[in-house]
């Protein structure tokens, strides 16, 4: 059912990017009577390609036409395009509503939304609270940054529950969208370079989450985050505010009591012991508590949300441990693409780790990691095109430290520096689009490497 009666099928639909949410939303909106183009800069993956040659969808690659795209009636673009780019400016100069793939998917279901965003975390967050919803019997999509594309959902199947991991990018391209539960899990420094290197307007983009809620609609925040609280004393926030913390108590929401989980709801009380929960880590706790008090508003019976969170396997690439090598034990965190991850995956190690570490930088303040590395890293091992900047942040910690350009140079160096009994962790704080296609493939270079030592 199109829930926005002024949009009107027929009109001209133009989707930049032709990856999983492009294609997904071209298909919607060719199901919905719209005409559609897509458009993407780069080469389309032949398995897309055909898709779109298949449902009789005009597209073009290797080039944005700017006649034809600046012919539509509305976009829907790549979260990966800035609203800087030439195209976007031109697009909104000349009054042309640019939106994202969930804003557009979003019109034309009744289901509840679930949206989950947060610099760290939202991923593990998004995949437990599915994996809860699921082992309950809910008909529940995974979509967002995480799964199939929601238009492509929407299209083929559709479902009563969409579990949406949201960035701040897609944030930014939905207006008109409503969670029927939001979830802000952390504002850390992140992606600053589209915010122009400042935090608020960063924290402000993470804010969006709870844009158009009313007075029955949750917002399921972490009370133990400065930035969140801050920002929280400037709002004026109507919808139904659920706290988490391991740092006090609240009267509604999660929080810790000696070694267990406490999520209250209205009249109702669960406890789950600590060590009962399958993500072990206080940045794991954390995203327990969110997903936890997801489900118990989407009145789950406690048997299955303990039953869940007890059996629930970590996502790959996020500490994702890769086995051991002569007693040398090797982690895969390739998905930590920022500072405060890593913070989170050298946090919950012993002592004793060789650190991979490098990529793209966004803007990285190190200066945080060094007294944790200090700590806990026995050596460092820089992968990416440029390492200056971790070279001079931690060159005076005195560690023994080795530049490489490729992840099998990267995996021999750090098996060589390490010991019986230490830890390899890839948890490389960049993006990856220096020697990779995304963090996927860097991870999955890292497990290949492993295997060939």
């Amino acid at each position: 059912m199109n829930k926005n009666p002024h949009i009107n099928p027929g009109t001209k639909l133009v989707i930049l990017g032709g990856g999983e949410s492009g294609v997904g939303t071209a298909l919607l909106a060719k199901q919905k009577g719209y005409e559609v183009f897509l458009s993407d800069a780069g080469q389309l993956k032949p398995a897309y390609k055909k898709e779109l040659e298949d449902a009789q969808i005009s597209f073009e690659e290797g080039v944005h036409t700017f006649e034809q795209v600046l012919s539509a009636s509305e976009i829907v673009k790549s979260p990966g395009i800035p609203d800087t780019a030439k195209i976007i400016v031109e697009a909104r100069e000349k009054g042309i509503s640019v939106i994202s793939e969930i804003e557009f998917a979003a019109r034309f279901t009744n289901a509840k939304m679930v949206a989950i965003t947060g610099s760290n975390g939202k991923t593990t967050t998004t995949m437990l609270t599915h994996h809860i919803l699921k082992n309950a019997g809910v008909n529940a999509a995974l979509s967002g940054n995480v799964g199939i594309s929601m238009a492509r959902t929407v299209a083929n199947s559709d479902a009563d529950v969409y579990l949406l991991e949201l960035s701040s990018f897609q944030l930014d391209g939905m207006f008109e969208f409503k969670a029927d539960i939001a979830v802000l899990l952390n504002v850390t420094p992140d992606h600053l370079d589209r915010y122009d290197y400042k935090i608020e307007n960063y924290t402000e983009s993470k804010f969006r989450i709870i844009q158009n809620q009313g007075p029955d609609d949750t917002f399921v925040y972490c009370d133990d985050d400065p930035i969140i609280q801050q920002a929280m004393s400037r709002r004026n926030i109507v919808s139904k505010t659920m706290p988490f913390s391991i740092e006090h108590t609240v009267d509604q929401g999660a929080m810790l009591r000696e070694d267990e989980m406490l999520i209250k709801y209205r009249q109702d009380q669960m406890a789950m012991g600590l060590n009962q929960l399958a993500m072990q880590g206080k940045h794991n706790l954390y995203n327990s508590m969110a997903s936890g008090i997801v489900a118990k508003v989407l009145e789950i019976r406690d048997e299955k949300i303990r039953e869940s969170m007890g059996n629930y396997k970590n996502v790959a690439h996020r500490l994702e441990d890769c086995g051991q090598i002569q007693g040398i034990n090797f982690i895969n965190d390739s998905k930590a693409t920022n500072v405060n991850a890593v913070w989170y995956a050298l946090e919950s190690m012993p002592k004793n780790v060789v650190w991979i570490v490098g990529g793209v930088d966004k803007g990285n303040d190190y200066e945080m990691l060094k007294d944790l590395v200090k700590e806990k890293v026995i050596g460092i091992v820089c992968l990416g095109v440029d390492n200056a900047r971790i070279k001079e942040v931690f060159g005076d910690l005195l560690l023994p430290m080795v530049e490489t350009q490729s992840m099998d140079e990267a995996v021999n160096c750090a098996y060589h520096m390490a010991k019986k009994g230490n830890k390899v962790l890839l948890s490389p704080a960049c993006a990856s689009f220096d020697l990779f296609e995304n963090y996927e493939d860097r991870g999955n270079q890292f497990k290949q490497a492993v295997r060939e030592l």
